[in-house]
Protein backbone atom coordinates (compact mmCIF):
# COMPACT_ATOMS: atom_id res chain seq x y z
CA UNK A 1 0.00 0.00 0.00
CA UNK A 2 0.81 3.49 -0.45
CA UNK A 3 2.49 5.85 1.76
CA UNK A 4 0.66 8.65 2.63
CA UNK A 5 3.25 11.01 1.17
CA UNK A 6 2.18 8.90 -1.84
CA UNK A 7 -1.17 9.70 -1.10
CA UNK A 8 -0.74 14.02 -0.99
CA UNK A 9 1.23 14.24 -4.04
CA UNK A 10 -1.29 12.01 -6.08
CA UNK A 11 -3.76 15.20 -4.49
CA UNK A 12 -1.81 17.69 -6.17
CA UNK A 13 -1.32 16.14 -8.85
CA UNK A 14 -5.00 15.10 -9.38
CA UNK A 15 -6.46 19.03 -8.60
CA UNK A 16 -7.38 17.99 -5.09
CA UNK A 17 -6.64 19.46 -2.03
CA UNK A 18 -3.12 21.35 -1.25
CA UNK A 19 -3.19 19.74 2.10
CA UNK A 20 -5.19 16.44 3.17
CA UNK A 21 -5.88 16.39 6.58
CA UNK A 22 -5.86 13.31 8.60
CA UNK A 23 -7.83 10.17 7.44
CA UNK A 24 -7.80 11.78 4.35
CA UNK A 25 -6.17 9.28 2.17
CA UNK A 26 -7.27 10.53 -1.87
CA UNK A 27 -7.72 13.51 -3.16
CA UNK A 28 -11.03 15.58 -2.43
CA UNK A 29 -11.62 15.56 -6.17
CA UNK A 30 -12.64 12.17 -5.76
CA UNK A 31 -14.14 12.33 -2.11
CA UNK A 32 -16.27 15.30 -2.22
CA UNK A 33 -18.48 16.20 -4.80
CA UNK A 34 -21.15 18.84 -4.69
CA UNK A 35 -19.11 21.55 -3.11
CA UNK A 36 -21.49 24.59 -4.08
CA UNK A 37 -24.42 22.51 -2.30
CA UNK A 38 -22.41 21.74 0.73
CA UNK A 39 -21.84 25.68 0.41
CA UNK A 40 -25.57 26.52 -0.23
CA UNK A 41 -26.25 24.64 2.90
CA UNK A 42 -23.70 25.70 5.57
CA UNK A 43 -24.62 28.98 4.05
CA UNK A 44 -27.91 28.97 5.42
CA UNK A 45 -27.10 27.35 8.52
CA UNK A 46 -24.64 30.04 9.83
CA UNK A 47 -27.63 33.06 8.80
CA UNK A 48 -29.70 31.35 10.72
CA UNK A 49 -27.74 29.77 13.60
CA UNK A 50 -28.64 26.47 13.22
CA UNK A 51 -25.48 25.46 15.67
CA UNK A 52 -27.75 27.34 18.59
CA UNK A 53 -30.28 23.83 18.23
CA UNK A 54 -30.29 21.03 20.21
CA UNK A 55 -28.41 18.67 18.42
CA UNK A 56 -31.64 16.24 17.60
CA UNK A 57 -33.25 19.48 16.07
CA UNK A 58 -30.24 20.73 14.42
CA UNK A 59 -29.54 16.91 12.88
CA UNK A 60 -33.41 17.14 11.26
CA UNK A 61 -33.15 20.51 9.91
CA UNK A 62 -29.73 19.67 7.58
CA UNK A 63 -32.09 16.13 6.82
CA UNK A 64 -34.43 18.30 5.70
CA UNK A 65 -32.11 20.68 3.95
CA UNK A 66 -30.82 17.75 1.77
CA UNK A 67 -34.49 17.56 0.56
CA UNK A 68 -34.51 16.99 -2.83
CA UNK A 69 -31.37 15.36 -4.01
CA UNK A 70 -31.25 12.21 -5.92
CA UNK A 71 -31.41 8.49 -4.16
CA UNK A 72 -28.20 6.74 -5.60
CA UNK A 73 -26.58 4.17 -4.21
CA UNK A 74 -22.79 2.34 -3.96
CA UNK A 75 -21.38 6.47 -4.02
CA UNK A 76 -18.95 4.99 -0.78
CA UNK A 77 -17.34 2.39 -3.32
CA UNK A 78 -14.43 5.11 -5.03
CA UNK A 79 -11.59 3.22 -5.53
CA UNK A 80 -10.42 -0.34 -6.34
CA UNK A 81 -8.07 -0.03 -2.74
CA UNK A 82 -7.62 3.28 -0.72
CA UNK A 83 -10.44 3.63 1.60
CA UNK A 84 -11.22 7.29 2.62
CA UNK A 85 -13.80 9.26 4.37
CA UNK A 86 -15.81 10.58 1.37
CA UNK A 87 -19.31 12.60 0.96
CA UNK A 88 -21.03 13.24 -1.99
CA UNK A 89 -23.99 15.94 -2.21
CA UNK A 90 -25.02 14.96 -5.85
CA UNK A 91 -26.68 11.86 -4.51
CA UNK A 92 -27.08 10.23 -1.49
CA UNK A 93 -28.22 6.35 -0.23
CA UNK A 94 -29.79 6.04 2.89
CA UNK A 95 -26.95 5.41 4.88
CA UNK A 96 -25.14 8.88 3.25
CA UNK A 97 -28.13 10.58 3.91
CA UNK A 98 -28.45 9.86 7.67
CA UNK A 99 -24.52 10.20 8.02
CA UNK A 100 -24.04 13.40 5.65
CA UNK A 101 -26.66 15.25 7.87
CA UNK A 102 -25.25 13.88 11.95
CA UNK A 103 -21.86 15.28 9.98
CA UNK A 104 -22.86 18.45 9.32
CA UNK A 105 -25.14 18.93 12.75
CA UNK A 106 -21.64 17.88 14.39
CA UNK A 107 -19.33 20.21 12.16
CA UNK A 108 -21.57 23.45 12.96
CA UNK A 109 -21.18 22.87 16.62
CA UNK A 110 -17.38 23.64 16.38
CA UNK A 111 -18.05 27.23 15.84
CA UNK A 112 -16.05 28.73 13.07
CA UNK A 113 -16.03 31.54 11.02
CA UNK A 114 -16.00 29.61 7.55
CA UNK A 115 -16.17 25.55 6.63
CA UNK A 116 -14.82 23.39 4.64
CA UNK A 117 -14.97 19.76 2.58
CA UNK A 118 -12.47 18.84 5.35
CA UNK A 119 -13.99 19.91 8.08
CA UNK A 120 -17.39 17.92 7.15
CA UNK A 121 -15.14 14.90 5.86
CA UNK A 122 -13.19 14.91 9.40
CA UNK A 123 -16.76 14.54 10.90
CA UNK A 124 -17.66 11.71 8.63
CA UNK A 125 -14.23 9.70 9.63
CA UNK A 126 -15.47 9.66 13.06
CA UNK A 127 -18.90 8.46 12.98
CA UNK A 128 -18.05 6.41 9.65
CA UNK A 129 -15.21 4.47 10.87
CA UNK A 130 -14.98 1.76 13.67
CA UNK A 131 -13.50 3.64 16.71
CA UNK A 132 -13.27 7.10 14.83
CA UNK A 133 -10.26 6.53 12.46
CA UNK A 134 -9.57 5.21 8.95
CA UNK A 135 -6.40 3.92 8.11
CA UNK A 136 -7.03 3.51 4.39
CA UNK A 137 -8.07 -0.15 4.47
CA UNK A 138 -11.56 -0.96 3.07
CA UNK A 139 -12.47 -2.55 6.97
CA UNK A 140 -12.01 -0.10 8.52
CA UNK A 141 -15.15 1.32 7.90
CA UNK A 142 -18.22 0.22 9.32
CA UNK A 143 -20.59 -1.93 7.06
CA UNK A 144 -23.26 -2.87 9.16
CA UNK A 145 -26.06 -0.54 10.85
CA UNK A 146 -26.19 -3.05 14.11
CA UNK A 147 -22.50 -1.95 14.31
CA UNK A 148 -22.92 1.22 13.59
CA UNK A 149 -24.95 2.08 16.41
CA UNK A 150 -22.90 -0.29 18.91
CA UNK A 151 -19.32 1.60 18.04
CA UNK A 152 -20.99 5.24 17.94
CA UNK A 153 -22.60 4.11 21.31
CA UNK A 154 -19.90 3.17 22.80
CA UNK A 155 -17.78 6.16 21.87
CA UNK A 156 -20.56 8.53 22.95
CA UNK A 157 -21.67 9.56 19.70
CA UNK A 158 -24.98 9.00 20.12
CA UNK A 159 -27.34 7.36 22.66
CA UNK A 160 -28.81 3.70 22.00
CA UNK A 161 -31.74 4.08 23.21
CA UNK A 162 -34.39 1.72 21.28
CA UNK A 163 -35.24 0.21 24.49
CA UNK A 164 -36.06 3.56 25.67
CA UNK A 165 -38.64 3.90 23.37
CA UNK A 166 -40.55 0.78 23.07
CA UNK A 167 -41.23 -2.74 23.86
CA UNK A 168 -38.25 -4.99 22.59
CA UNK A 169 -37.77 -8.28 21.09
CA UNK A 170 -34.25 -10.19 20.52
CA UNK A 171 -33.17 -11.23 16.86
CA UNK A 172 -32.11 -14.87 16.96
CA UNK A 173 -31.11 -17.66 14.44
CA UNK A 174 -29.47 -15.31 11.58
CA UNK A 175 -26.57 -14.68 9.78
CA UNK A 176 -25.50 -11.10 9.32
CA UNK A 177 -23.25 -12.22 6.22
CA UNK A 178 -24.84 -10.31 3.29
CA UNK A 179 -21.47 -8.76 2.29
CA UNK A 180 -19.73 -11.51 2.43
CA UNK A 181 -22.35 -13.77 0.68
CA UNK A 182 -22.24 -11.50 -2.22
CA UNK A 183 -18.84 -10.14 -2.81
CA UNK A 184 -18.73 -9.11 -5.99
CA UNK A 185 -21.55 -6.55 -5.64
CA UNK A 186 -18.96 -4.43 -3.97
CA UNK A 187 -16.27 -2.53 -5.98
CA UNK A 188 -13.44 -3.01 -2.98
CA UNK A 189 -13.94 -6.52 -2.41
CA UNK A 190 -14.06 -7.45 -6.53
CA UNK A 191 -10.51 -6.14 -5.99
CA UNK A 192 -9.21 -7.75 -2.97
CA UNK A 193 -10.74 -10.98 -2.61
CA UNK A 194 -8.68 -12.03 0.38
CA UNK A 195 -10.77 -9.22 2.00
CA UNK A 196 -13.46 -11.49 2.53
CA UNK A 197 -12.54 -13.85 4.81
CA UNK A 198 -11.70 -10.75 7.39
CA UNK A 199 -14.91 -9.71 6.23
CA UNK A 200 -16.35 -12.87 7.33
CA UNK A 201 -14.52 -13.16 10.85
CA UNK A 202 -15.98 -9.14 11.39
CA UNK A 203 -19.45 -10.73 10.30
CA UNK A 204 -19.02 -13.81 12.87
CA UNK A 205 -18.64 -11.07 15.77
CA UNK A 206 -21.24 -9.14 14.79
CA UNK A 207 -23.81 -12.07 14.94
CA UNK A 208 -22.63 -13.02 18.79
CA UNK A 209 -23.77 -9.19 19.55
CA UNK A 210 -27.57 -9.32 20.80
CA UNK A 211 -29.86 -7.73 18.91
CA UNK A 212 -33.13 -5.94 20.30
CA UNK A 213 -35.33 -4.53 18.37
CA UNK A 214 -39.00 -2.82 18.97
CA UNK A 215 -41.34 -4.86 16.57
CA UNK A 216 -43.32 -3.04 13.94
CA UNK A 217 -46.53 -4.01 15.49
CA UNK A 218 -45.52 -1.60 18.50
CA UNK A 219 -44.13 1.44 17.28
CA UNK A 220 -47.31 3.25 16.97
CA UNK A 221 -47.79 2.81 20.58
CA UNK A 222 -43.89 4.38 21.43
CA UNK A 223 -43.85 6.89 18.57
CA UNK A 224 -44.38 9.41 21.09
CA UNK A 225 -41.01 8.94 22.62
CA UNK A 226 -39.26 9.52 19.59
CA UNK A 227 -37.59 13.26 18.64
CA UNK A 228 -36.71 14.77 15.37
CA UNK A 229 -33.42 14.02 14.53
CA UNK A 230 -33.42 10.46 15.77
CA UNK A 231 -32.00 7.56 14.05
CA UNK A 232 -34.03 5.18 12.50
CA UNK A 233 -32.80 1.84 11.76
CA UNK A 234 -35.12 -0.22 10.03
CA UNK A 235 -34.83 -4.19 11.33
CA UNK A 236 -35.73 -6.63 7.79
CA UNK A 237 -37.61 -9.75 8.07
CA UNK A 238 -34.96 -10.73 5.19
CA UNK A 239 -31.92 -13.29 5.68
CA UNK A 240 -28.83 -12.42 6.14
CA UNK A 241 -28.85 -9.21 7.45
CA UNK A 242 -30.30 -7.63 10.49
CA UNK A 243 -30.49 -3.82 9.39
CA UNK A 244 -31.81 -2.98 5.54
CA UNK A 245 -32.62 0.80 5.79
CA UNK A 246 -32.00 3.89 7.82
CA UNK A 247 -33.32 7.02 8.32
CA UNK A 248 -34.27 9.99 10.39
CA UNK A 249 -37.19 10.84 12.69
CA UNK A 250 -38.99 14.41 11.91
CA UNK A 251 -41.98 15.27 14.26
CA UNK A 252 -44.11 17.71 12.27
CA UNK A 253 -46.28 20.80 12.64
CA UNK A 254 -49.30 18.23 13.60
CA UNK A 255 -47.23 16.75 16.00
CA UNK A 256 -46.94 13.39 14.02
CA UNK A 257 -43.70 11.57 14.11
CA UNK A 258 -42.75 11.36 10.58
CA UNK A 259 -39.52 8.72 7.97
CA UNK A 260 -37.25 11.27 6.53
CA UNK A 261 -35.14 9.31 4.37
CA UNK A 262 -33.26 8.63 0.63
CA UNK A 263 -35.84 7.32 -1.02
CA UNK A 264 -35.25 4.02 -3.93
CA UNK A 265 -39.08 4.38 -4.64
CA UNK A 266 -39.21 8.19 -4.86
CA UNK A 267 -35.59 8.42 -5.93
CA UNK A 268 -34.44 11.33 -3.89
CA UNK A 269 -34.59 12.62 -0.08
CA UNK A 270 -38.14 12.84 1.40
CA UNK A 271 -40.29 13.47 4.34
CA UNK A 272 -42.14 10.00 3.70
CA UNK A 273 -45.10 8.68 5.83
CA UNK A 274 -45.57 8.59 9.57
CA UNK A 275 -42.96 5.91 11.08
CA UNK A 276 -45.45 3.08 12.06
CA UNK A 277 -47.19 3.45 8.68
CA UNK A 278 -44.19 3.48 6.48
CA UNK A 279 -42.51 0.61 8.63
CA UNK A 280 -46.10 -0.91 7.58
CA UNK A 281 -46.19 -0.22 3.94
CA UNK A 282 -43.10 -2.97 3.55
CA UNK A 283 -44.43 -6.75 4.64
CA UNK A 284 -40.30 -7.39 5.28
CA UNK A 285 -39.59 -4.55 7.34
CA UNK A 286 -39.95 -5.89 11.09
CA UNK A 287 -39.28 -3.00 13.74
CA UNK A 288 -36.68 -0.48 13.96
CA UNK A 289 -33.75 0.58 16.36
CA UNK A 290 -33.66 3.72 17.72
CA UNK A 291 -30.76 6.37 18.53
CA UNK A 292 -29.71 9.90 19.23
CA UNK A 293 -27.41 11.97 18.57
CA UNK A 294 -25.15 13.29 21.06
Amino acid sequence: MMKRRDFLSLGLLCGGASVLRAGEFLPQSVTFKGREKFEEVVGWAMAENWASLPMGARVAQFGQALRGIKYVGWTLEIDDRVESPSVNFLGLDCWTFFEVSLGLARMIGRRQRAYSPSDLLREIEVTRYRGGVCRGNYLDRIHYLDEWFTDNAARGNIRYITRDVGPVVRLRGRANDEMSLNPKLYRYLRASPALVPQLREMESRLERVPFDYIPKEQVAGCEGRIQSGDIIGIVTNRAHVFCSHVGLALRTGDGACHFMHASVTYKKVVVDKTIHEYLNSVKSHAGIVVGRPR
